[in-house]
């Protein structure tokens, strides 16, 4: 398949929806497109109503365009990562995968401009994470909701007022950070480093004073990056986790029951923030972002060293701890709720503790002099004592 041909399908499936977020080729269905969290039929002329094998096989070699470490990563694991551009147009994070014997692809849209603290609407807080010095700060969440888009806004933060060195270790580079007081060296897994932990390890030797770590995958990297905030670097990174105390025990889980308590102060010390991150769908229509925030205090430091244990649990500090910039999941949802932003249902099913969410709820309704039940017509029955 030529390039031309290409970039004309791609172009087509853009056009099928306002709010894109994925493009997705899988055998068996036609073209499609996700937007606002669900997937619809983007209408491209293929000749055939559903993408056949050979048609998917195609326009995987015209994206790798005759890459051989992609074409290694595809047969030996499965699956290869790489980015992709239109000429004069958006960029792409693609991800060639197989699945029963044929081969999948899914292409997320990349935005072209750098995001800003301000223009996401982001918590106050995240000016605060940009102005750490040292340490390590993780932003926790599933693929897709928009851990690397805030992690751009903070190191744009940091590029328009510091005069840093950052080095970014991206599989692949979503944002591209123009220079600005800062000074921005971005690396692209398989491209410019083999593995996050060797790239990191290469970091410490390239005089940064910020590093971002596309995603912590090993313990490997993980020692390094503590190693790295030890000696005074800023390190940033992401984990597949669903909140703080998941994020824990992921990390303590990569190294020995021996290690354990060494790991436990280490990381006590180091952490400045966990950020966990979800998006809801709106009741106008599109997503909007959810935020868990915890910030390493001497409470926190204690839990993390001492374990979790009843009326001392990250999800209590975090709930109590507002006067340290921090909220939960919950008390997010609850604000958008007030705020007309999301309707019960969606808060309800996205809640870590739904008695709470719900609590908090009939709080807004009881306020507004709303019905906080659908229980309607009881009454005691006087007569049933002397029947």
């Amino acid at each position: 398949m030529r390039r031309s041909d290409l970039d004309s399908i791609i172009t087509d499936m853009l056009e099928a929806h306002p709010r894109i977020s994925d493009l997705n080729f899988t055998v068996g269905r036609s073209c499609q497109v996700a937007g606002d969290g669900r997937l619809h039929p983007a209408r491209v002329d293929l000749s055939t109503g559903r993408l056949v094998p050979f048609q998917t096989e195609q326009l995987s070699l015209a994206l790798i365009d005759n890459n051989r470490r992609l074409i290694g990563d595809l047969l030996r694991h499965g699956s290869c990562d790489f980015s992709y551009q239109l000429q004069d147009g958006p960029r792409f994070r693609v991800n060639v995968f197989s699945q029963r014997g044929t081969y999948s692809i899914v292409m997320r849209l990349l935005e072209s401009e750098v995001p800003t603290i301000e223009g996401l609407g982001l918590p106050d807080c995240f000016r605060g994470i940009a102005g750490e010095k040292n340490g390590v700060v993780l932003f926790t969440g599933a693929t897709g909701t928009g851990k690397t888009t805030s992690l751009a806004a903070i190191l744009d933060e940091i590029n328009r007022s510091d005069a840093l060195h950052v080095i970014t270790l991206e599989d692949p580079i979503e944002y591209v950070h123009p220079h600005k007081a800062a000074t921005f060296n971005q690396r692209e897994l398989g491209r410019d480093f083999d593995a996050f932990a060797s790239g990191l390890r290469a970091a410490l030797r390239q005089a940064p004073h910020v590093v971002l770590v596309g995603e912590i995958r090993d313990r490997e990297t993980m020692e390094i990056a503590l190693n790295a905030a030890e000696t005074g670097h800023l390190v940033f990174s992401t984990l597949h986790t669903v909140n703080a105390g998941h994020t824990i025990n992921r990390i303590l889980g990569m190294f020995t029951t021996e290690e354990e308590r060494q790991i436990r102060f280490r990381l006590a010390d180091s952490l400045r923030w966990v950020v966990g991150q979800r998006l809801l769908p709106k009741i106008q229509g599109g997503r909007v972002a959810i935020f868990e925030i915890m910030q390493n205090n001497v409470r926190v430091k204690d839990v993390i060293v001492n374990g979790e244990e009843e009326g001392k649990t990250f999800y209590e500090i975090i709930d109590s701890g507002q006067a340290f910039r921090m909220q939960t999941f919950d008390q997010h949802i609850i604000a958008l709720y007030e705020g007309g932003v999301i309707d019960e249902e969606t808060a309800v099913a996205y809640a870590t503790s739904r008695a709470k969410v719900r609590q908090g709820i009939d709080q807004i309704k009881s306020s507004k002099g709303q019905k906080t039940s659908d229980i309607e017509g009881l009454a005691i029955d006087m007569d049933w004592a002397h029947s």
